[in-house]
């Protein structure tokens, strides 16, 4: 992984993903607040040069940026400054290409300007973070496109460190060992979830498991942990597509914190990791 850094002292970075679809299609899933909730993070999108998107990633920690770029259905662009107050503006830009086939090459580039390399690692940890979503994204437009979708996330906090954080998260969900392709269910104890595992963490984040579910409903689970210098973010989001995920969502959502308040730290204010 590498920032570009150009001669103005704009610094860059960039992931794309194939993914099946028309423009139109893909831009209903990488441009909409609908859309972007089916396979990120709940968000809300104000569809005008202007207008906000506001990405919750979970209690006390809001993404809030303004549109600067609204071109459907290949080109949508925002600017943020979450970064702090001594940091440069977040510029991201999403580009939907078509393809043969019916496809479309989706492409996001997150730029700053600055003269150091002090904001170089938020650049590389946007970077390594995609490929992740955009699995999600991908398995969203080849399973699930067009159908209705609901998506929750549970948090909680630890403080033992990443790797005995997701080892104890492993273990509570009958997870720890399942490879790539194996079929996985909860345990006696933990609301019911059963599917495949279809991706597993990677060098920059091994602590992630990404399931393809068959119940509660068809849909995706993201399991995550997360440091945040002495503390871990523990992650379970749901994405659940078709007629019954909006009612299966809010029935699952209140079993999942509550196992989560129980097994591990409940999430409490997340506003200091934010």
């Amino acid at each position: 992984m590498s920032v570009k850094k150009e001669p103005s002292g704009r610094r860059s970075i960039q992931v794309e993903v194939e993914v099946p679809g028309t423009p139109e299609e893909v831009w209903q899933a990488i441009a909409t607040g609908p859309g972007i909730s089916s396979w990120f993070v709940p968000t809300v999108v104000e569809d005008r040069e202007g207008g906000a998107v506001t990405a919750n990633f979970g209690p006390g920690m809001d993404s809030v940026a303004t549109v600067t770029a609204w071109e459907p259905p290949h080109r949508f662009a925002y600017e943020g400054r979450d970064m702090g107050p001594d940091a440069p503006p977040m510029a991201t830009e999403w580009i939907v290409e078509a393809r043969s086939g019916g496809a479309c090459v989706v492409r996001v580039v997150h730029s700053l300007f600055a003269a150091t390399d002090d904001w170089d690692g938020q650049l590389t940890g946007l970077e390594s973070g995609w490929p992740s979503y955009f699995h999600i994204l991908r398995l969203y437009l080849t399973e699930f496109r067009g159908q209705p979708s609901s998506m929750f996330q549970v948090v909680g906090m630890a403080r033992d460190g990443e790797p005995k954080a997701w080892k104890d998260l492993s273990e509570s969900l009958g997870m720890e060992g399942a490879d790539l392709g194996q079929r996985w269910k909860t345990p006696q104890g933990v609301p019911e979830m059963a599917g495949s595992v279809t991706r597993i963490g990677a060098t920059a984040h091994p602590h992630q498991k990404i399931v393809t579910l068959e119940r509660p409903t068809p849909g995706v689970a993201f399991l995550s942990a997360c440091g945040f210098g002495e503390q871990v973010l523990l992650t379970i989001a749901v994405y659940l597509y078709g007629e019954g995920a909006a009612a299966a969502a809010a029935k699952e959502e209140p079993a999942w914190q509550e196992w989560m308040n129980r097994h591990l730290a409940p999430s409490g204010d997340m506003a200091s990791l934010a």
